[in-house]
């Protein structure tokens, strides 16, 4: 097994989405020992960690995230002063006590066995190396570090309030990206993340009584029993070690409690599906439906983006409501059925969007949360009959656009005015980005770029550029504007029917933009007698055109930008028209709908 992995992870590394790609590489071995009473840990980690950059590095970086649950933090200081906090955590970091709080301490650090010179700034870890990381070269890290779990406020911590003992997310001390554009030594304020890619090998100490899941395959569940093995080793002592090996990831998560269930069955390609939930009689029927429907999820994602390169997947109680890792996911799990499927689903989608395709959380959450969203109401439409999918995407961004407070999608995470700003400009306004690529280039040329994008930039760090160069090469057409305007600026798309007259046995219909984004326009005309004709006008900047297979369709010249309005005749006299609408289907995101429609009299 642990041979395969390698071998996956060695094609893994030498393929390239483009030529003169690169990304760094880690391998970590880590060696931890959990205390369940006191919630402290103390650990051992050695990192490999390989420069594929053309760059010469004498400084790295780590991520110390548990830093960020003390009074005073950043995330502290954030999470009181934004204009609309997010109730999950408020004040409840600067009211922790010393032993509620979080903390994560490197206590030695050594470069190819030389001691190094560190300063720790919060949640980051500024290092010097002893010895620069030439171009191509490899050097090993070891280190000793200690933490304490703090009380559950954020994705992380011990004792939700379900119940759930610990949510080991951001736990250990984690190398930080650097790529094209250098490092990424983003203090940790609560909201998104960005990862190396390389190899994990976990041993976890614990009570015995304990139950693990998490990301990785565990190497030695005959001894672990607790449901992973049909014959179970009683083991001696108060303790067990859980062996983990996960190939070809970018984080490292568990979770742990001596009440969980755990059920295991088979999804699509013997991918072992594992739940882990608590031992709570309100939940069991909910977890226990989940379960075939998890494996149908992972179906549908298969078909339409790409086959889940992975052997296991595991959904876990825990958290503060839901979070990906690789190969699992952390949900609360007092829910109605329909929330339970449909955080599983959102959780599951990121396998796709963002643990293999890797994009920077913190520079384009759009990417991760729009993209994820897109897909998990796709997914709950297929299996539990779902009606509009997209509908709730749209009417979130018009209530943004509405508000006045919208900020680019190019926005930093962590530097949105509001939460809700970055909530529905990340989730609801990246999945609409989607929705409106296949109104702009059809549909079935969109699940032609996604599956494409998907076995391109697999195991990669795609950006913006790099899905719309995909978008391009299957659709034919150009669509820099389309980027731009959407995620760039705050530009909006407006048009209207500006006049409707009669000439003669004709019609002349004047349209006009109002918004500042262009877009090809779409007409519906409805005759008195039922009978109707559909327009399409492209835009000039796309440099070709939507295909229509499915209906007749008018192709008129195309608009261009510049210019404010535009004018076609239709082959019928006014008084035989009922109707004119613009944007039949709803999927151009046009803010104002009352200048879209006219009715004859």
């Amino acid at each position: 097994m642990k041979h395969l992995i390698f071998l996956l992870c060695a094609f893994c590394f030498a393929q390239s989405p483009y030529k003169g790609y690169w990304q760094q590489e880690v391998d970590y071995v880590m060696d931890i020992r959990m205390d369940v009473e006191t919630f402290r840990y103390s650990g051992t980690q050695q990192l490999t960690y390989a420069n594929h950059s053309p760059d010469t590095l004498s400084q790295v970086f780590y991520h110390l995230y548990f830093n960020a649950f003390q009074p005073g933090s950043d995330m502290d200081v954030r999470s009181r002063t934004i204009k609309d906090p997010d109730p999950r955590v408020g004040d409840r970091i600067s009211k922790l006590l010393p032993d509620e709080i979080g903390f994560l301490h490197v206590n030695d650090l050594t470069q190819d066995g030389v001691s190094l010179a560190y300063t720790e700034e919060e949640t980051i870890l500024v290092v010097d190396l002893a010895t620069p990381l030439l171009p191509g070269a490899s050097t090993v890290l070891d280190m000793t570090f200690e933490g304490q779990v703090p009380v559950q406020i954020r994705r992380s911590g011990r004792n939700n309030k379900e119940g759930v003992d610990l949510s080991m997310t951001q736990w250990y001390p984690k190398l930080v990206e650097y790529d094209k554009d250098g490092w990424h030594p983003n203090p940790y304020i609560g909201r998104e993340f960005h990862g190396v890619w390389g190899d994990f090998e976990v041993s976890i100490t614990i009570d015995r009584h304990y139950v693990i899941g998490g990301t990785g395959y565990l190497q030695n569940p005959e001894e672990i029993g607790h449901g992973y093995a049909e014959k179970t080793k009683k083991s001696k002592g108060k303790t067990l070690t859980w062996h983990f090996v996960a190939p070809m990831v970018h984080d490292f998560a568990w979770a742990a409690d001596p009440e969980f269930i755990h059920d295991m069955i088979l999804g699509p390609n013997d991918v072992e599906l594992h739940f882990l939930y608590l031992n709570n009689p309100d939940i069991q029927d909910n977890w226990k439906r989940l379960q075939a429907d998890t494996a149908r999820m992972l179906s549908f994602f298969n078909k339409n983006i790409g086959m889940y390169p992975y052997k296991q997947y595991s959904v876990i109680q825990g958290g503060d409501g839901g979070m990906e890792y690789p190969m699992c996911t952390l949900i609360t799990g007092g829910r109605e059925y329909k929330s339970l499927f449909g955080v599983t689903a959102h959780e599951l989608a990121h396998s796709w969007f963002h643990h293999l395709l890797g994009t920077n959380e913190a520079k384009y959450a759009w990417m991760d949360e729009g993209f994820t969203s897109f897909y998990d109401m796709l997914c709950e439409a297929e299996i539990l009959g779902t009606e509009d999918p997209y509908s709730s995407f749209y009417n979130r961004y018009y209530q943004l656009v509405n508000s006045g407070v919208e900020e680019p999608l190019t926005t930093h995470a962590d530097r949105f005015q509001y939460n809700f700003t970055y909530g529905v400009a990340s989730y609801s306004k990246g999945a609409v980005f989607l929705a409106q690529l296949g109104y702009i280039i059809g549909a079935e040329n969109l699940m032609k770029t996604i599956k494409r994008y998907y076995e391109v930039f697999q195991f990669s760090h795609p950006t913006p550029n790099d899905f719309k160069r995909i978008a391009e090469k299957v659709s034919g057409m150009q669509l820099e504007w389309y980027l731009n305007d959407w995620v760039r600026t705050t530009n909006t798309i407006d048009y209207g029917i500006q006049q409707v007259e009669e000439k003669g046995q004709k019609t002349k219909i004047t349209l006009e933009r109002i918004g500042n984004m262009a877009m090809p326009v779409e007409v519906y005309v409805e005759a008195i007698d039922g009978s109707s004709d559909y327009y399409y006008i492209p835009l000039r900047m796309m440099r070709g055109e939507k295909s229509f297979f499915d209906q007749k369709i008018t192709k008129l010249s195309d608009w261009s930008w510049a210019i404010p309005t535009y004018q076609f005749e239709i082959e019928s006299p006014l008084s035989d028209i009922k109707v004119i609408r613009l944007n039949p289907t709803g999927l151009k995101a046009d803010i104002n709908s009352n200048n879209d429609i006219y009715i004859t009299e």
